[in-house]
């Protein structure tokens, strides 16, 4: 099983502060100590609100991800419970975002090559892999809406709901 990051939408109070948290993670930088145009907004989550709710949509890390069997680059690949995007050897075809089942996957302008030149890109959430040893989302949620489900949390919460449907019957 894949890990992934869930929102609980009753706490959620649409801060926001998961996107920059996100930022600031790969960018590797201070952003707050640098010119805005010096680096990319882009986070690898975003926030949705409602009247009624908010919470940020994210990568679900699926077990056979839609998106990696559209990529026609293989930009898309799975390493260590995490659906990944190397950003090199993406072509912005966009197919990714038309299979994601979640909306999670968008296209963003950013600097990767070296003369400057910008390129359109897929984006979602990686967990942080390679920047952080847990998703900066989940650390920095003021209100704890944010938490990594793990195989083991999953399983746990799998036992409980049977436990409860048993007795509740």
């Amino acid at each position: 099983m894949n890990y992934f990051v869930q929102a609980n939408t009753l706490r959620c109070i649409g801060c926001r502060t998961c996107m920059i948290a996100c930022v600031v993670a790969h960018e590797g930088k201070r952003i707050f100590e640098i010119d805005p145009d010096g680096y990319s907004f882009n986070p690898k989550l975003f926030m949705v609100k409602t009247a009624n709710l908010s919470a940020p949509v994210q990568c679900r890390h699926c077990e056979n991800p839609a998106c990696k069997q559209a990529c026609l680059s293989g930009a898309i690949s799975v390493k260590n419970g995490a659906v990944l995007i190397d950003e090199k050897k993406c072509i912005g075809c966009k197919n990714c975002v038309a299979a994601c089942p979640f909306g999670a996957v968008e296209i963003v302008e950013t600097t990767l090559c070296e003369n400057g030149e910008k390129r359109k890109i897929a984006n979602k959430c990686d967990l942080c892999s390679g920047v952080s040893t847990s998703p900066a989302c989940e650390r920095v949620c003021p209100t704890a809406a944010l938490k990594l489900v793990t195989k083991e949390i999953f399983n746990e919460s799998l036992k409980n709901k049977r436990a409860a449907a048993v007795v509740g019957s």
